[in-house]
Order: C-alpha cells, then sequence, then structure tokens
C-alpha cells in the first residue's frame, strides 16, 4: 500500500462519524438502487453512496487482467476525488476543462469525480503512445480548450506525453502523487443542468466532435439503463471497454455508482490480448452484467479453446449485452453454442442501440427475454419498405429492444422530415431528457442535430441520431448509417448486410473487419468489398473472389466490382470497434491500404490491377 493510499484510508475514518450525523438525517428507506432517481448530480450520488455504503468496495480493477487487484470502496473514491478536486482548484476554476489522459484504471475514476467535485469538466481521451496517432488527441485539446490535462506519473514520463505537452501547453497535473486537501473552503455548488463532462464521438464519419452531457440528461440515462438491463443494486459489472468510450465510462463505471452495485474492470489490451481474460473475469466474481460490441464475442470463440472453455462458470451472467456496432445474429448464436457447456444461455443476450449524442442509451431489452429477430425481403428493404419473408436468401434484420417510455423515438423521412408509421425505414430520431444538450462550440451543428422537428406535426425538438431504422411491434431495428447507404440503380442497399454475407464465404475472412462501399466509376456506382484476411499462408485470391461475388450477387442482385483482402487488424475502425467507411473508401481510392491481394471484375471477365484514377 502507498503513502497515499494509506493517507486515503485514513482520512476515509477520520470522516465517517460527520458522514453518519449526515446519514441519519436523510431517507434510510429508498432501496439503494433507485437513490438516483432523487439526487439531481453525478456529484451528489456519490456522496450519497459514500455515506450509506461506505465500506463497499465499490470498484476492483485486475492491473494484470487477471488476478492482480487493485480497489476502491465508495469512502475512499470520495476522500480521493476531495483531495484530487483540492489539487484541481489551485490551478483550475469551474466550467475550466481538463483532459483525462489516463490507461483503464482507478485513477481515471477518481479523476473523473475530482473533476466533479471541482465543477472542472472533464474530458475523456485515450494518453498519447508512441503507436497512436497524436492527431485526434491535438483536436480534442484544442477543440475543447483545455485548460490541464490530468494524468498518472507514469504517463506523465511518457516521450509520447511529453511532446504533446510541449505542442498544446497544457498544464499537466498527476493525480496519483499526494494532494493536499482544501483549505477552508467548500466545493462549488453543481447544478443539475450544469455540464458533468464532454464526451467526444468516435468520428466514424467525421472528425471528433464534443457532445455536451449534462448531470441531469446523464442521470435520465442511468435511469434508462436501469430498466432497460434489468440491473440492481444486487448487480455485478464486469467490463474492459475503454473508459474514455461513453459506453466503458457511462454503461460500466457511472452504471454501477447509480446501482450501488459492484463494477469489476480490465483494460482493453488485457482483453484483445487474450479474450479468455474476459470470460474468467465473470466466472471469477460471478458477474450479472458485461458485454461490448459484436467483435468481442467473434474474437471469444475465435480464441478460447475447448480445454480453457471447461474453466468457466458463465451461469451468474444474465446480461450480456451487444451494442455500439452492428448487431449480429449469427455471432450471438455460434457464441451461445459455443459456451452453453460453460453455462451461458442465449437468453442472456441483450442487443442495445445508443450513441453519444443520446448521452448513451436508447433501447434494449427487455432482460430475460430471447432476442427477437426477423427476416426481411431484400427488394422491399431497398425500396425502405418492411416485408417479412421465408426465402432463405432474406435480410435478418436483429432488434436492439423495446422503446421506453413511448413517443420517444420516432422513424422519421430523412428528407420530408414527416414521421413514417411502424414497417418503414426511416432515420432514427430521439427526444427526452436522457438526450444531451448539444456539440461543444458548434451552435450550427448543434442546431441541425439536436434542434429536429418533424414536418407534418411540428413536434420536437428531436435529436437526429443519423442511423436508419424501424419499429416493429414496439420494437427498434437499426440497419445502419444514412451516410454509409450505398445507392445502386435506385435501389438502397445497407453495407452491414453486404458485410454479413461476405463473412460467410470463406474461413480466412475475418468477421467484423469487412467493409463495403461504393464509388463512382464511369458515372455508374460500383461495389468495392475490403476485407481483413485471418490467415496470410496459402490463401489465394482468385479463389476466394468468384466465390464473393456469387454470394453477394445471389443475395443482394448486385455485382461485386473489386474485391481487396488486407492484412489482420489494419482496416479502419473507430475506438468503439465500428468500422470507419468513408476512410476506408478514401484510403481504397489512394491505394494506402496494405493489400495482400486483389481481385477485380467487369462484366463476365476477371481484371487486371487498375490504377485508382479509373476506379473513381
Amino acid at each position: 500500500m502507498t503513502a497515499a493510499d494509506r493517507q486515503v484510508r485514513a482520512l476515509a475514518t477520520e470522516t465517517q462519524t460527520e458522514r453518519s450525523v449526515w446519514t441519519r438525517s436523510r431517507e434510510q428507506s429508498a432501496d439503494d438502487s433507485v437513490i438516483g432517481l432523487t439526487t439531481r448530480t453525478m456529484s451528489d450520488l456519490l456522496r450519497t453512496r459514500s455515506a450509506r455504503q461506505p465500506e463497499r468496495v465499490a470498484y476492483i480493477f485486475l492491473e494484470d487482467g487477471e488476478s492482480t487487484e487493485a480497489s476502491l470502496s465508495y469512502a475512499e473514491l470520495d476522500c480521493q476525488a476531495r483531495r484530487i478536486a483540492a489539487a484541481i482548484l489551485e490551478v483550475a476554476g469551474p466550467g475550466e476543462r481538463a483532459l483525462l489522459l489516463y490507461p483503464t484504471g482507478l485513477d481515471f475514476i477518481s479523476a473523473f469525480f475530482g473533476c466533479l467535485y471541482a465543477g472542472v469538466i472533464p474530458v475523456p481521451a485515450y494518453p498519447p503512445t508512441p503507436a497512436r496517432g497524436h492527431e485526434r488527441l491535438s483536436k480534442i485539446a484544442i477543440d475543447s480548450r483545455a485548460r490541464l490535462a490530468l494524468t498518472t506519473s507514469r504517463v506523465s514520463q511518457r516521450a509520447a506525453f511529453r511532446a504533446m505537452e510541449r505542442e498544446l501547453g497544457a498544464l499537466s497535473l498527476c493525480t496519483d502523487l499526494a494532494l493536499s486537501e482544501p483549505r477552508g473552503g467548500s466545493l462549488p455548488k453543481i447544478e443539475d443542468n450544469s455540464i458533468a463532462f464532454i464526451q467526444y464521438t468516435s468520428g466514424s464519419t467525421q472528425d471528433p466532435r464534443g457532445v455536451i452531457v449534462t448531470h441531469q440528461s446523464l442521470l435520465a440515462n442511468e435511469e434508462l439503463i436501469r430498466n432497460g438491463f434489468g440491473l440492481s443494486a444486487s448487480s455485478v459489472i464486469v467490463g474492459w471497454l475503454p473508459l474514455y468510450h461513453d459506453m466503458g465510462l457511462i454503461g460500466n463505471v457511472l452504471q454501477s455508482l447509480y446501482l450501488g452495485a459492484r463494477c469489476v474492470l480490465l483494460s482493453p489490451f488485457d482483453f484483445v490480448q487474450r479474450p479468455l481474460r474476459w470470460l474468467k473475469a465473470i466466472s471469477k466474481y460471478r458477474g450479472t452484467c458485461s458485454g461490448g460490441p459484436n467483435f468481442a464475442y467473434d474474437m471469444c470463440v475465435r480464441k478460447i479453446g475447448e480445454a480453457q472453455r471447461r474453466e468457466l462458470d458463465l451461469r451468474s451472467w444474465t446480461v450480456a449485452f451487444n451494442g455500439s456496432e452492428p448487431v449480429r445474429n449469427e455471432t450471438m448464436q455460434r457464441f451461445a453454442e459455443y459456451f452453453e457447456p460453460s453455462g451461458f444461455s442465449v437468453r442472456s443476450f441483450l442487443p442495445c442501440y445508443g450513441l453519444a449524442e443520446a448521452t448513451l442509451f436508447v433501447s434494449a431489452g427487455p432482460a430475460g427475454r430471447a432476442y427477437v429477430t426477423k427476416n426481411l425481403d431484400r427488394s422491399a428493404l431497398s425500396r425502405n419498405e418492411v416485408h417479412e419473408t421465408d426465402q432463405k436468401a432474406g435480410a435478418t434484420a436483429v432488434s436492439c429492444g423495446e422503446i421506453a417510455p413511448a413517443g420517444r423515438v420516432r422513424i422519421v423521412d430523412p428528407n420530408s422530415r414527416k414521421s413514417l408509421p411502424p414497417g418503414a425505414v426511416g432515420e432514427i430520431w430521439v427526444c427526452g431528457d436522457a438526450v444531451a444538450k448539444g456539440y461543444w462550440r458548434r451552435a450550427r451543428e448543434s442546431k441541425e442535430t439536436f434542434e429536429a422537428f418533424l414536418g407534418n406535426t411540428g413536434e420536437g425538438p428531436f435529436l437526429r441520431t443519423g442511423d436508419m431504422g424501424f419499429i416493429s411491434e414496439g420494437l427498434l431495428f437499426v440497419k445502419g448509417r444514412l451516410k454509409d447507404i450505398i445507392i445502386v440503380r435506385g435501389r438502397n442497399l445497407y453495407p452491414e448486410d453486404i458485410e454479413v454475407t461476405v463473412e460467410r464465404c470463406h474461413p480466412s475472412l475475418r468477421p467484423g473487419s469487412c467493409a463495403a462501399f461504393s464509388i463512382d466509376n464511369e458515372g455508374e456506382e460500383r461495389l468495392i468489398v475490403v476485407n481483413e484476411l485471418e490467415f496470410k499462408q496459402g490463401v489465394d485470391v482468385s479463389e476466394i473472389g468468384p466465390i464473393v461475388h456469387r454470394a453477394i450477387a445471389a443475395e443482394h442482385d448486385i455485382q461485386l466490382h473489386v474485391l481487396m483482402l488486407i492484412e489482420a487488424g489494419t482496416i479502419p475502425k473507430t475506438s468503439s470497434g465500428k468500422i470507419k467507411h468513408k476512410e476506408c473508401r478514401d484510403l481504397f481510392l489512394q491505394r494506402l491500404l496494405p493489400s495482400v491481394g486483389e481481385w477485380h471484375k467487369t462484366g463476365n471477365a476477371p481484371l487486371s490491377m487498375q490504377k485508382p484514377e479509373s476506379l473513381g
């Protein structure tokens, strides 16, 4: 235990009497899992938890991804946050911004709440490393006009961090060092409409934009998650998602605090390096709620052997959420079948939908019921109509759950802005207290995105998500990004549907690592598919190309123009695992993708290699 840790524990003991007096003046009858309904800010919520459950372990971090634990009780977190707030207020005032540049761990959580206590607005971001470009972080720092950067002493000593510090001129503060308590003053009062933090978007279609998340929208969203996921104070949340991303921060860390539950964390690196660590943590700590993007479930099936699978007991895992990227029925079926001997039930799967602009959560659940799929006629779907079919070649749509309360989500024609009836495909619009308040310092874009009104009724304002979908029997189905739709001969084709078809074609094609898009070739839209290779050895592109071409033609009635196979781990993705279709298209046209091989076709005859100019 470090000296700083001993100081925190001592301070927690010293202030316990004060907390006990304050606690007795509060209502004791409310269930711990719904305390959030009676609090106005996240900082108030932490104070309440610290008073009611001071010794309860709130967070456990697996420092090696497996057995080495670090932990924080609610009282210790409160003390850490107060000390950090005092240090912050010596160099920054309420309303100023602080970059949080931490690896996944307890230091991030303490610093986040330290900012909330100080009234300084935290801006979570990935810490600079030699392996990650500085461009995105530079844009975030400049756009947010950050006053200081909070980090650990270990990160601050890295050459990559020092280079960024010189470039941006940010004042750094290492929060793992001993920090003093407030000198006689009180912490600033925080209102429910105050900004809690700025969440920068993953940038799947453009540069990252700062989403303004208030305490009010954050607490409203946490309540939607609690209801949609069916969680309570007895839940155990296990997560590996990055804490600078909304699903990891809001869905795991803050939801756990909202419930008064326990949260077990490991780093994204430890998960990707060895996916077994995630499932072992669920097994060991009897995790009830855990999940991630679709690719995470694919990785577990591919990389966890049968002998390792026998070590797992997943019977406690009742909420396996799947979101952030397209949810695929085949992935969930494979995972459920493979891990059924370990006690996993397919009924635990909970497909969900959300986005940073909605704070996080839009729809899911209800938990404990089998998720719903629909087999859709592709021809009708290309006309933005929903017709179920018995044909095997239909497009499978997975429901992302119920929408509550009613009327919070509408399906809208993106051009006329008129509300569409059930069974029609349109843009997903969302309203309510749980929606974020706009983009930081982008008034015009905020108005366009967050202040939309229905053209036929004048209702609003709504958030325009930019995602296409439909509602059927009270359930939301998401089809893909409006900007990524492929339009060929007047037909709307969704990249995700084509990508699923491609990944089935050959075992060498890596699942969740495919991008379908179109280019203009001699005045006509042509379909391009880029897919990572699972294996390099013995791959014959001339063999795979015709197989993919025939499958796409049979299922989607469109000709494949080019299939490019690239090295594993190189397709552009966001921090949450979404394919960056636009960036992939741009890199393809610039011939900058690490191609392992290409297959071309014009009409019925294979083509030789072409220059990028002739491809668009």
